[in-house]
């Protein structure tokens, strides 16, 4: 599901770095295509800039060059993603006209046709197979006016990703695209596991520093997606004054989770279960199908209690998903023992690379 914001480029580079820039850890790879996949060159994980407000494109640039080196890659073309709050996802129905018209009528009027009025914005959209969402028979207006099309619409800041851009470029990198980052985790599973994808009334959660992702999906098409404002940040500081311990120390035992702390960690995880439950419920109860799996990812996947837990409150089952499975692993070897505990981490540069 391409939404780059970037007209793009139409040439398949050989190979690619994917930059998920999140709030507080930035995690990017370095790919190279074989055949019609990929091989996974390397991985990096690095802290991400602190910034109060706005992250000045000087800090960014400087930031992209320490991804660079940790990569050790000379590679300079890169997608770069937006993340969860700097970004928008919308259904829409829209003109039968090309996307490029279509970017431009949503740049003139969002509030028509998203309900929303985005000022200075970017938009790119997605054409949604229509037979296989509700009511795709209604393809023309009352009065007969002119048949519709359903999409997809993302947008973002013009610029915000006027300095990525700038940044990239500073930082001697090209950039290929741009895309929202609550895509990643689709199209990485769409890429990891195919056959559930295309079959199946799926929930991906992905677990943020400061948000958490949903989107639920039904043979293949998304039909819901929704941010909550609770992410992995909130759950170690709600640990850490239950516990009366430092943020660190917090951190430090979320994964593991000892049997002495779990207690004081279950209202934390309560609260996250209740608004992703609300998500699906509206989507069973929209799509007339119950969710088979929720497939977790993020940091906080790497913990069995998170995930037990938040399977008790969505009762649904809830499995922490490899969103590197059906990439080839050319890593060096310390990398490789690495990557089966770093892999839930890196879903959304994972799916960012399926565009390309």
């Amino acid at each position: 599901m391409a939404l780059p914001f970037l007209n793009g480029q139409t040439k398949k580079r050989d190979q690619l770095l994917s930059i998920d820039l999140g709030g507080r850890s930035t995690k990017a790879i370095h790919v190279q295509r074989k055949g019609e996949g990929f091989a996974l060159l390397r991985y990096a994980v690095l802290d991400a800039p602190i910034f109060e407000k706005h992250l000045s494109v000087d800090v960014l640039a400087d930031h992209l060059k320490a991804v660079t080196r940790a990569l050790e890659t000379k590679t300079k073309f890169a997608t770069l993603t937006v993340g969860v709050n700097d970004s928008v996802l919308r259904h829409a129905d829209l003109p039968q006209i090309p996307v490029d018209d279509m970017r431009q009528i949503l740049k003139n009027n969002t509030k028509n046709y998203l309900q929303q009025d985005l000022p200075n914005h970017v938009f790119d959209c997605w054409l949604l197979a229509t037979s296989k969402l509700p009511g795709a028979e209604n393809t023309k207006l009352a009065g007969g006016g002119p048949a519709k099309q359903k999409v997809i619409v993302g947008g973002a800041r013009k610029q915000l990703i006027d300095d990525m851009q700038s940044a990239a470029r500073q930082a001697g990198l090209i950039p290929d695209q741009i895309s929202p980052g609550i895509l990643g985790p689709v199209n990485a599973f769409e890429m990891a596991m195919p056959e559930v994808f295309a079959k199946e009334a799926i929930a991906l959660v992905d677990i943020g520093f400061k948000s958490t992702s949903i989107c639920l999906l039904n043979h293949g098409e998304l039909i819901v997606n929704r941010v909550v404002a609770i992410g992995g940040d909130r759950l170690t500081a709600g640990l850490a004054e239950a516990m009366n311990i430092t943020y660190a120390e917090a951190e430090g035992i979320k994964i593991g989770m000892p049997g002495e702390v779990q207690s004081a960690f279950e209202p934390l995880l309560s609260a996250l279960g209740r608004e992703l439950r609300a998500s699906i419920d509206f989507f069973e109860h929209q799509q007339d199908k119950s969710v088979s799996r929720v497939y977790i990812s993020g940091g906080s996947a790497r913990s069995e209690f998170i995930v037990k837990g938040l399977e008790t409150e969505l009762m649904a089952t809830c499995i922490a998903w490899n969103p590197t499975a059906n990439l080839q692993v050319a890593l060096p070897p310390q990398q490789v023992a690495e990557l089966e505990q770093v892999a839930p981490q890196l879903s959304v540069a994972v799916g960012a690379i399926a565009t390309i």
